[in-house]
């Protein structure tokens, strides 16, 4: 049996290395290593993908979720709402530019920003809504959309571990996460389910007027040649990388299956414990399973558990170990006596497993017999 990784990026390459290498060798044999032809290929097909009229790749997801922000010309001390249980870039780039977090607790089944607690936390100063599509579905978009609509708010939505996650509304129409609200964003680090060799990520919308603004402020706030009508940014997707996502978007649908296939497994297998609970599948969003996450009763050490793990060559991760409220950069935005009891759980007792496309059914075998018998043993 081949080792286990969290994620084998090898495996994967080699299963389409010609594609990948042709794609790369004819950027280098072009040369337009910035703005090549590859780019507005792969922004071309990712469009059709996504059934989205404008694509705005630029240099990762944190740049992604930073120039959205911007986009919609927020003021600073103004309010974005993005759930405690996430990866700090949700909020990173809200403090960045001198707006403020409001951090809003997640249910605990789903991971998902608890949208029955968003109309409390609206104020005056209230501008925006981050839903973040966490671990590979989508948040209750119908519901935060109609809060939205209903406070003249904007919505942004985080899909860096969604892409290729569609949810269904209650009329029965379907759109892919990330093409709902004003903007979506994504990430394409190598480990994401459409990842790059390196950094990489794109903004969504079907607004052209806001598109191009996007557009601007990622190429230096310009869209003219020297003409800067906006503060912007240097942010861009080389050309390499866009051959080499281009080539995996034509696998994107076929890598989802075998992340489902993989969660399948898990769930046959651990659903039935006690001390274990498999991942809450939204009814209305399918699942793409970036990371598969359980939750494990508190009895279970799970430090000790992830030891014994290792020892057996098997890796596992806790996704986020530190909520946002109790980092020291985000304090000055807590407000006292404001709880989250859900993240503080979280926080205790999530475990992801190895999670990705080359999962043989031999290391899903191997990993949860050896991790029942090691959580029977505790």
């Amino acid at each position: 049996m081949q080792s286990i990784k969290m994620v084998d990026l090898g495996l994967q390459y080699q299963k389409i290395k010609p594609e990948v290498d042709a794609g790369i060798q004819e950027v280098i044999d072009n040369t337009a290593f910035i703005k090549g032809p590859a780019v507005k290929n792969f922004q071309a097909n990712l469009e059709k993908y996504l059934g989205v009229k404008h694509v705005i790749p630029c240099a990762n997801g944190t740049d992604a979720l930073q120039i959205a922000l911007m986009g919609l010309g927020l003021q600073p001390g103004d309010e974005v709402i993005t759930p405690s249980f996430t990866y700090v870039a949700t909020a990173e780039v809200v403090a960045l530019l001198h707006l403020k977090p409001v951090l809003v607790d997640v249910y605990p089944d789903s991971f998902m920003i608890d949208v029955d607690q968003l109309e409390s936390v609206i104020t005056p100063k209230t501008k925006a809504i981050v839903p973040v599509h966490l671990f590979g579905q989508c948040a209750n978009m119908e519901a935060i959309m109609a809060i939205a609509k209903k406070h003249n708010l904007f919505v942004v939505e985080d899909t860096a571990q969604a892409i290729g996650a569609e949810f269904t509304f209650s009329d029965g129409s379907k759109a892919m996460a990330g093409t709902i609200g004003d903007i979506g964003c994504t990430s394409f680090f190598p480990s994401k389910n459409l990842g790059c060799y390196g950094d990489g990520g794109a903004m969504y919308t079907n607004d052209s007027a806001l598109a191009a603004k996007l557009q601007m402020i990622a190429n230096h706030g310009q869209s003219i040649q020297y003409q800067h009508d906006e503060i912007g940014v240097n942010s861009r997707l080389d050309t390499i990388q866009a051959a080499i996502l281009d080539v995996k978007l034509k696998h994107l649908d076929e890598y989802s299956a075998a992340r489902r296939k993989a969660a399948d497994y898990y769930d046959d297998e651990f659903s039935k414990h006690s001390k274990i609970t498999t991942p809450y599948r939204i009814p209305n969003s399918t699942h793409v399973f970036h990371q598969y996450t359980l939750k494990l009763d508190p009895s279970i050490d799970r430090e000790a558990l992830r030891n014994r793990l290792k020892e057996k060559g098997i890796p596992s991760m806790v996704y986020y170990p530190i909520p946002l409220h109790h980092q020291k950069a985000f304090l000055p935005f807590q407000k006292p006596g404001v709880a989250f009891p859900i993240t503080e759980t979280l926080v205790s007792c999530v475990i992801s497993l190895p999670m990705h496309t080359e999962l043989t059914e031999e290391q899903l075998s191997y990993i949860t017999n050896n991790f029942l018998e090691i959580v029977d043993s505790m």
